[in-house]
């Protein structure tokens, strides 16, 4: 583990393995920098993977009161300890906050996305957005970490019996202390202001090569909010991976990375 300094501060710590031209790993809800270390041993032999614990999880400080430009400011310490530029891979919510750090200006070479989460204008996804955040954040100010993590894992669709099973398993309290990064990853996808919705503009400056990512298993409407979100990226590509789902598999991501990082 080594850390870096965020501009205001907070300490951040990564993982760095490999040789070769950088790639940061941005990691989406629930997931700390061990999240990306199979994918980081894959891709090592020709390329020098970072995967961060971003504010509040694993090693890395936090600072309140938070903001997602925080968040960039992170990444972009991380990618200044990387050799001032990189290529960043983000997943889910780590995907969004990748797409507003590009949008933002920080030096990324390349971008690639697995499956953010927006939503399509004028779906009841997009009130449910609104609803999630306003009961996470009174969760989370109350003080009901297992309650507000129980709420993402069913509003990511996880039926409620499991998540009922969940909750007396070892893994648990582990995932209960990230709870607090929930309310990160909702600011991340605005859910409060727009609902998640598809931001055509903030798509629209990210003018760096990026794939964006999908599992050919995965709901419709997640893969073509992929689709969409590569058609308005000025620079923009999609790619599907046969049989995959939102939990992608590193031996199948690896080699779509690998062609897009190198080709």
């Amino acid at each position: 583990m080594e850390t870096v300094h965020s501009k205001d501060g907070t300490e951040i710590a990564f993982d760095g393995i490999g040789e070769g031209p950088a790639l940061v790993h941005v990691g989406g809800a629930l997931n700390d920098r061990g999240s990306g270390a199979a994918l980081a041993g894959l891709l090592a032999p020709r390329h020098t993977v970072l995967s961060y614990d971003r504010r509040g999880r694993g090693d890395s400080g936090d600072a309140p009161p938070y903001a997602v430009e925080r968040e960039i400011e992170d990444l972009a310490a991380v990618i200044e300890t990387a050799g001032g530029s990189a290529a960043v891979y983000g997943m889910s919510s780590g995907a969004v906050l990748a797409l507003r750090a590009a949008a933002h200006g920080l030096p990324i070479t390349r971008l690639a996305l697995f499956e953010p989460p927006f939503v399509p204008a004028h779906d009841d996804r997009v009130t449910r957005a609104r609803a999630y955040n306003t009961e996470l954040t009174a969760l989370l100010a109350d003080g009901h970490r297992g309650d507000a993590l129980a709420l993402f894992m069913t509003n990511v669709g996880m039926p409620a019996e499991m998540v009922r099973q969940m909750r007396g398993a070892p893994m648990w309290p582990a995932l209960e202390a990230l709870a607090p990064t929930l309310a990160y990853d909702s600011a991340v996808m605005d859910d409060a202001a727009t609902g998640a919705e598809l931001p055509e503009d903030l798509l629209g400056r990210v003018a760096v090569p990026a794939l964006v990512l999908d599992g050919g298993d995965s709901p419709a409407w997640m893969r073509d909010i992929a689709r969409r979100t590569a058609a308005l990226l000025p620079a923009g590509t999609h790619r599907t991976l046969d049989g995959q789902t939102h939990d992608v598999d590193p031996a199948a991501l690896a080699p779509a990375l690998e062609e897009f990082l190198t080709g």
